[in-house]
């Protein structure tokens, strides 16, 4: 029986096309909001960190998202929790350790972040170690860099089969509640590492999840096509274009979206195999095009959002409060 997915189709667009954000009902209850790209560098000044347990997964799930911020005007790091020490296209684990670790720094130039933070943990044996320990990283990394918003797995996701994620996932959201209090780490506190809080997060799942923000990335589908190209040690990503026309050709077959260059292959499997045609299949979610299409977009991804907390006191106390 098939999993029941948590993200229904939206009702059209009611708003101008220039609007930055538009909110839609499911289920006549739950709201959607369709997030559109701004010009003019309105973030700037903000900071964002995308945290993936292995190479490819922001790439995958978030890179469109992640490039518009940076095009918005934030600042962003990459941070990769395990080092992808896994059998590989490599002779040894070493190598295989090595080629991820320069995908992964590529993944962060084609999608103009910052820094790289590798914390090399091994690759799905996350759930044996210290929860505690990765939370600590986090919360220095977080306080450090002044982190406004984060970028990673659900904590939430349904049906998540995969240690590493998890475990990044449950210790990325307890980091971010803990990063603003000055009680947890105060040792921080004196080496100049101050509490910052991180108010904002999007959160990806591999699967069924609560969708309650979809982003328009048809602004940069292009530079999300990129940050997968780059991956060839692993993923959906990398050479699998030409690997698929070499099949094929030995097949005698061909797709007219594979001819060309090798670089042009590459692009148009990952564009529209890996993020349309077969994503059910290679990244367990819905097309990037198809969950466009459902709200008058070219292309779009999807998020648990979770903003900051606004405060009704002040409001209540300007309507309410009486002079004594």
């Amino acid at each position: 029986m098939e999993r029941r997915s948590f993200l229904t189709k939206g009702l059209a667009l009611t708003m101008a096309p220039s609007s930055f954000a538009t909110t839609q009902r499911i289920n006549n209850s739950e709201e959607v909001i369709v997030e559109k790209y701004q010009s003019g560098q309105p973030h700037k000044g903000k900071v964002l960190a995308a945290i993936q347990p292995h190479n490819d997964d922001v790439p995958i799930f978030a890179g469109g998202t992640v490039a518009k911020l940076i095009k918005e005007g934030y600042t962003g790091y990459l941070i990769r929790t395990s080092n992808d020490d896994h059998a590989g296209r490599g002779n040894t684990i070493g190598e295989v350790v090595l080629n991820n670790e320069t995908d992964n720094f590529k993944v962060a130039k084609a999608l103009g972040l910052a820094k790289v933070y590798d914390l090399g943990y091994r690759n799905h044996r996350m759930d044996n170690i210290s929860i505690q320990e990765l939370r600590g990283r986090l919360i220095f990394l977080f306080r450090m860099l002044k982190v406004d918003t984060i970028i990673c797995y659900d904590p939430w996701g349904h049906y998540e089969e995969n240690p590493d994620h998890y475990i990044t996932a449950r210790a990325v959201e307890s980091a971010r509640w803990m990063a603003g209090s000055s009680h947890d780490y105060p040792e921080h506190l004196d080496a100049g590492v101050l509490p910052h809080p991180v108010n904002e997060r999007y959160y990806f799942a591999r699967g069924p999840q609560l969708v309650n923000r979809v982003v328009d990335i048809s602004e940069t589908i292009d530079q999300k096509v990129e940050s997968n190209r780059v991956i060839v040690t692993q993923g959906p990503g990398g050479d699998n274009g030409v690997r698929l026309r070499d099949r094929l050709a030995a097949e005698g077959k061909s797709l007219p979206m594979l001819d060309g260059t090798d670089e042009t292959a590459n692009r148009n499997y990952i564009k529209h195999i890996v993020l349309d045609i077969d994503s059910k299949n290679l990244r367990g979610v819905p097309s990037d095009k198809e969950v466009g299409n459902s709200y008058g977009l070219e292309w779009a991804e999807r998020f648990h959002y979770i903003g900051p907390r606004v405060s009704q006191l002040d409001q209540f106390i300007e309507e309410n409060a009486i002079d004594k």
